[in-house]
């Protein structure tokens, strides 16, 4: 086997691998599965961890890579606060606090006070993207889930948000 993995037995039926944030490999399986079953299925898999391993590892590179000038925070911030200011009228909501913050796992959050949080990761992202994101967090001061109801509110006020998304997505790979 070229990786080492950790095994977390539990009640469930089935065996699973997965990679955690911090990427070690985790395989989850029944309590009474037998070590050899379980590495043969981890072996057969070694294809996936192969390609999520190396995903992993080329994101982390990448943040560790990422370090926001004082400028480009303060540049995201005056967009951002114009962005929040334009949609929250259009959007007939108003957000208790606005910041910047360094998150990594997520571009932006709404509290359950409607305290809105951004990420400086989306500094290299376009404008178009940026909306997404902002639209996104005021829409939770609505609805506090991502249910129908949720993505109805945005698409009132962007109704290519599914568009958005994916340039979300494409401009998060090729940063």
């Amino acid at each position: 086997m070229k990786y080492s993995y950790r095994l977390i037995r539990s009640g469930r039926k089935t065996i699973a691998i997965e990679l955690s944030r911090q990427g070690e490999i985790l395989v989850r399986a029944p309590r009474r599965t037998p070590v050899k079953e379980i590495d043969a299925f981890f072996e057969r898999w070694e294809p996936w961890i192969d390609r999520h391993y190396d995903a992993w590892q080329e994101k982390v590179a990448a943040e560790a890579a990422f370090d926001p000038t004082e400028e480009e925070i303060e540049e995201l911030r005056r967009k951002i606060s114009d962005r929040v200011a334009y949609y929250a009228v259009r959007m007939g909501v108003e957000p208790r606090s606005v910041k910047i913050t360094s998150a990594k796992t997520r571009f932006g959050s709404c509290s359950p006070k409607n305290g809105l949080c951004f990420s400086t990761r989306l500094i290299p992202h376009s404008d178009a993207a940026i909306d997404y994101v902002v639209v996104h967090e005021l829409a939770h001061i609505r609805q506090k889930n991502h249910g129908a109801a949720f993505y109805r509110e945005i698409e009132k006020i962007l109704p290519d948000y599914r568009d958005r998304v994916r340039l979300l997505k494409n401009e998060e790979k090729t940063k």
